[in-house]
């Protein structure tokens, strides 16, 4: 991909990927609370303070990205869906980071 392509398209797609696992995170907390019979609280605080944690949370909402992707490409908006991919990846290297470094 050459940045002289780049569109109004990609950069929404790259918003979107951005923002869509952050806002997803409070709802994978809530139903993990809800399997496991704990407090929303407790996890809360756990997703906090326990960087694993925190990166394995993180790493579930992003999968969020995944209904973007599919709606952008089964409608033809192949920009869009590259802009989610980009935003996919810049995830990619704290996972990595908090799973393998620390």
């Amino acid at each position: 991909m050459n940045l002289r392509n780049w569109s109004m398209d990609h950069t929404k797609g790259l918003i979107l990927g951005l923002v869509s696992p952050l806002l997803f995170i409070p709802i994978v907390l809530l139903l993990l609370s809800w399997l496991q019979n704990f407090q929303f609280s407790q996890l809360l605080y756990k997703f906090e303070m326990v960087q694993t944690m925190r990166s394995k949370v993180i790493s579930i909402a992003i999968i969020s990205n995944l209904l973007w992707f599919y709606l952008s490409i089964n409608r033809e908006k192949f920009s869009l869906g590259m802009g989610i991919i980009v935003a996919t990846f810049c995830y990619l290297p704290y996972v990595v980071y908090v799973n393998f470094f620390s």
